[in-house]
């Protein structure tokens, strides 16, 4: 297992054709990583899935409680997808936020901590984002090695509990390099809407859809827990069908800015790549300073 160092910036990188389909069999010496405009040398490459580490968010707040039982069958589903190596964990949040199952390899512990699941009270969406990102942070710094991380959440509502904003999270998901899938479940409760153009957007859908663009995640809006199942296939296929790369970045500057990456195939001009938008480099303290 290739160790990363703290400098690393890991990319997992889905790459897809005209049609949608993914592109198999490429190579290190086609990806072309650019940070803020400047060519970067890979230090790490690989075509074949890195392992993966994968938390399973579910939203178990009152207004679910007709949908868990398709909810769990369907999370359950997605679960069983793990190949050997990966790990997945089960968080749930509600009112609070409550890691049912910690990391593990063991499907088993995983589909037995999905059906604890229980839907009741208000709903804690950034909160527990918060806290998968801290998560897989700790792991990742815990082992050095090289994994994939990625989190995917299901919610049908707006955040009406959290502590934390959406830019909290989206700061802390800029830190991380960890991919962010939403599915954003239609709700009967009445969300407030902003209208633009001749189209309406809720808040909630705009904070999901940010965050999945950011971290080169994906969302997804089915029309109805019939769809679920389909939505969790898609996300399962995208993660086994990535490439991971990595790079210390060429700017020596530690200054906590944001750092813009853009990966190019010029070989495969039908390839389209792709990968978080950025992150934010790791500030240097200075002596005295915690």
């Amino acid at each position: 297992m290739f160790k990363s160092s703290v400098e690393l910036v890991a990319l997992s990188v889905t790459v897809t054709d005209s049609k949608q389909k993914y592109v198999p069999g490429l190579h290190q010496a086609q990806f072309e990583v650019y940070e803020d405009g400047v060519l970067q040398d890979l230090s790490f490459f690989a075509a074949d899935p890195v392992p993966l580490d994968l938390a399973i968010l579910l939203d178990t707040s009152a207004s679910m409680l007709d949908k868990m039982p398709v909810v769990r069958e369907a999370a359950v589903g997605f679960a069983r997808t793990l190949r050997g190596g990966d790990r997945g964990a089960v968080i749930e949040f509600k009112d609070t936020v409550r890691v049912l199952q910690p990391l593990t390899g063991d499907v088993g512990l995983l589909e037995s901590a999905i059906g604890r699941t229980a839907a009741k009270g208000g709903t804690a969406l950034h909160t527990a984002l918060y806290v998968a990102l801290k998560e897989l942070a700790r792991e990742n710094l815990k082992t050095g090695d090289v994994r994939r991380q990625a989190i995917v959440v299901l919610s049908d509502g707006l955040d009406t509990r959290s502590l934390v904003t959406g830019d909290d999270v989206l700061e802390l998901a800029r830190r991380g390099g960890i991919a962010i899938y939403t599915i954003s479940l239609p709700s009967s409760a009445i969300v407030r809407q902003s209208y633009a153009g001749s189209q309406f957007f809720s808040e909630s859908d705009y904070s999901m859809r940010t965050l999945a663009q950011e971290t080169g995640g994906r969302a997804f809006f089915p029309l109805g827990i019939q769809d679920l199942a389909p939505v969790y296939s898609v996300i399962a296929l995208e993660l086994a069908n990535q490439y991971a790369l990595g790079y210390v970045s060429k700017n020596p500057a530690r200054s906590g800015g944001l750092r813009r990456i853009a990966v190019r195939l010029p070989s495969r001009p039908d390839a389209r790549p792709r990968t978080r938008l950025g992150y934010l480099a790791a500030r240097l303290l200075q002596p005295g300073i915690r």
